[in-house]
């Protein structure tokens, strides 16, 4: 997944995600440009995934 496709429909994802795992809330979600991973890693720790699991999870959306 690179940056492209992530920004393109981030507001679709990002309310299938909140819808998905309840505990995310909107700050964990922001996506800045060129905040990309700093974002994803915040994901990773607030939902306990690891980066492929994260990165799997994201692109089934």
């Amino acid at each position: 997944m690179n940056t492209t496709e992530l920004k393109g429909n981030w507001n679709e994802q990002k309310g299938k995600l909140k819808k998905k795992f309840a505990e995310l809330t909107d700050n964990d979600l922001m996506f800045l440009e060129g905040k990309k991973d700093e974002m994803l890693g915040r994901l990773q720790i607030k939902l306990g995934k690891t980066k492929d699991e994260l990165h799997k999870i994201l692109s089934t959306l």
